[in-house]
């Protein structure tokens, strides 16, 4: 399932910070998207209706952790983002990611391991 760029913003909070309430994801995000708790809320029910997000009840609140996983959601974003925007064909190396925060470099080389192998399933 692929994420829109505000669902990605939710997504990278939850793969940062592990589950969370409505409450505590909209604190960390409304600022950078302008939006009102209500716009957050819908934004997750949906997420969870996509499958992105999984929803748990814990004392009575519910709590959400991203069912989509960071690295092929990731590469699939960049995978989609080289071929539909760039043209590129093949492999990419992941070596200009060197300087995100969102990525270990176990998770990188996972990432271009992911891409790599997706392109050459392409080129098949």
């Amino acid at each position: 399932m692929k994420a829109s760029p505000t669902e990605l913003v939710i997504l990278k909070h939850l793969w940062r910070s592990g589950a969370q309430s409505t409450g505590e994801i909209h604190a960390a995000i409304s600022e950078r998207l302008g939006w009102s708790r209500s716009s957050s809320r819908k934004t997750i029910e949906r997420m969870v209706e996509k499958g992105l997000l999984d929803r748990r009840e814990v004392h009575g609140l519910n709590v959400y952790r991203a069912r989509a996983r960071k690295i092929p959601t990731l590469a699939g974003l960049i995978r989609a983002f080289a071929t539909d925007v760039l043209d590129l064909d093949g492999p990419l190396p992941v070596s200009n990611l060197v300087e995100s925060d969102l990525l270990t470099r176990e998770e990188l080389e996972e990432l271009e391991r992911v891409l790599n192998d997706a392109a050459e399933g392409e080129a098949s």
